[in-house]
């Protein structure tokens, strides 16, 4: 008869639990979101986000070095600006906010992290959409494909590693990686916001970014029910190049992502979302949660559906748990 199975054995020291355990989030798996102003002077507090800013250029600086020092893998760019209108204009002005932003990071970081940009328009328009539109006040696809080419040829030249299609307009990734080519930016991977649902989660990152939205985006999103039709446009973004494929928001939608992880056969993420960020702030600073064990636990979900890389606004925090 066999010796009866303990398996509280391997539970009972840190070293023990750290040694079998099945699933591990690392600093350098992690994506630090950051916002630069363009008419900042000095960091601007995002109230539904605490702990987050909007920064000037020389606090956005310190605090991408202060990043890369701490082991995060990357950082995720979005930019402010100033003014705003219908077509996006800051968003291919080689003088805008984010393009002098990626310029400024690329110059002080060079290759030691993975530096991402946001290539979307919903920050750089006056009515907030991710995109142009039509004379019925919809958003024209193809109107808006022609835009993201040149944002992301922008942003490339600009010192981007990779650039984040996140409009889910249809046929962005291969326009994008076609103009991508043509213009010699053959090296500039693409971070595919390929499963990005119409969600409610997303409610602080308004505040973010100062959106001019009314309404909502569930013409263009997706349907926070539908997981086939997240698959479909997953193998689109693969077929059209896609480098990287993610899944947006994260923690409500753990299914999708360990399904597009199934489906996929290059490197999945997850976006931590800034609704997230907010509840579990939230509750730790009212007591309710311990706020590092919610991180970390949230983190550990995210990673064991699937994701193998999360932008996450605790980035910074996390790495310093995780290599305590």
């Amino acid at each position: 008869m066999y010796p009866q199975h303990r398996p509280r054995r391997l539970r009972s020291t840190p070293a023990l639990r750290r040694l079998v355990a099945e699933t591990a989030v690392r600093p350098e798996k992690l994506i630090l979101p950051m916002f630069v102003a363009e008419a900042a002077t000095e960091p601007r507090p995002i109230t539904s986000m605490p702990g987050v800013v909007q920064h000037t250029m020389d606090s956005l600086r310190e605090a991408a070095v202060a990043a890369v020092r701490a082991g995060v893998g990357g950082l995720m760019l979005f930019g402010v600006p100033a003014e705003r209108d219908a077509v996006g204009s800051g968003g291919t002005d080689p003088d805008g906010i984010l393009n002098v932003a990626l310029r400024a990071l690329r110059a002080e970081l060079g290759d030691s992290t993975v530096l991402m940009a946001d290539t979307c328009l919903d920050e750089f328009t006056d009515h907030g959409h991710c995109g142009v539109l039509d004379e019925h006040g919809t958003v024209d696809n193809d109107g808006t494909l022609a835009r993201y080419v040149d944002m992301a040829v922008l942003q490339a030249e600009s010192g981007a590693h990779l650039v984040g299609p996140s409009g889910m307009m249809d046929g962005q990734v291969g326009v994008i990686r076609e103009g991508l080519d043509e213009a010699g930016c053959t090296e500039t991977g693409i971070l595919a916001y390929s499963a990005k649902f119409a969600s409610a989660f997303y409610g602080p990152f308004r505040e973010a970014v100062d959106s001019q939205l009314s309404g909502d985006r569930k013409t263009y999103q997706q349907d926070p029910g539908n997981v086939r039709e997240a698959l479909r446009e997953t193998e689109l973004d693969l077929a059209e190049g896609a480098d990287l494929v993610m899944v947006k928001p994260a923690m409500a939608y753990l299914d999708v992502i360990g399904a597009v992880a199934e489906l996929s056969n290059v490197p999945v993420a997850a976006y931590q979302v800034s609704g997230e960020y907010a509840m579990i702030e939230a509750a730790a600073r009212n007591g309710w949660l311990e706020r590092e064990r919610t991180v970390l636990e949230s983190l550990t979900s995210i990673t064991r559906a699937g994701a193998e890389l999360i932008l996450s606004y605790w980035a910074v925090d996390a790495a310093g748990w995780l290599d305590s």
